[in-house]
């Protein structure tokens, strides 16, 4: 499973003109699903995603991150995207052969899903498999790669 996270300060996804999810302060979880990936790598990486210290503390200083996002009572915006699997090493077009068949991507992502909502954060999503416009404000800027492998 591989994440991308960006500490935003507002971030929305549109779907055929539509907003589909919006938040304000917190993190935009961009989410791949690898084809080994079961709910070990979920639990894992949703814990890691709420306490991943990433904002700053009380003081007001910018140069120490000591808050997580459910320490700021900050909000989630989850997208699917299964090209974070993509292998540019050969040839001009990307190979996906690391990515989740879409069922099983789907089933996984959702439960991700949830169990980022278990926290009670407010968690908004894209829309699983659409062509989806993603509009993020990056706060930083910050963004990190996260990553667990199911071996």
């Amino acid at each position: 499973m591989r994440i991308v996270i960006q500490r935003v300060k507002s971030s929305q996804v549109e779907v055929g003109g539509i907003i589909v999810g919006q938040i304000g302060r917190g993190l935009t979880l961009l989410v791949g699903i690898a084809n080994t990936d079961t709910e070990v790598e979920l639990d894992w990486m949703a814990r890691k995603c709420l306490d991943l210290r990433l904002f700053p503390g009380d003081n007001g200083s910018t140069d120490r991150w000591e808050k997580s996002v459910q320490e700021i009572g900050g909000e989630l915006l989850v997208v699917s995207q299964f090209t974070l699997y993509g292998n540019c090493r050969k040839g001009r077009r990307p190979s996906f052969t690391q990515s989740a068949a879409p069922e099983t991507a789907q089933q996984l992502y959702e439960t991700f899903v949830e169990k980022l909502r278990q926290s009670g954060l407010r968690v908004e999503t894209g829309q699983f498999g659409a062509m989806m416009q993603v509009s993020i404000e990056n706060d930083g800027p910050v963004t990190l790669l996260l990553e667990q492998e199911n071996e």
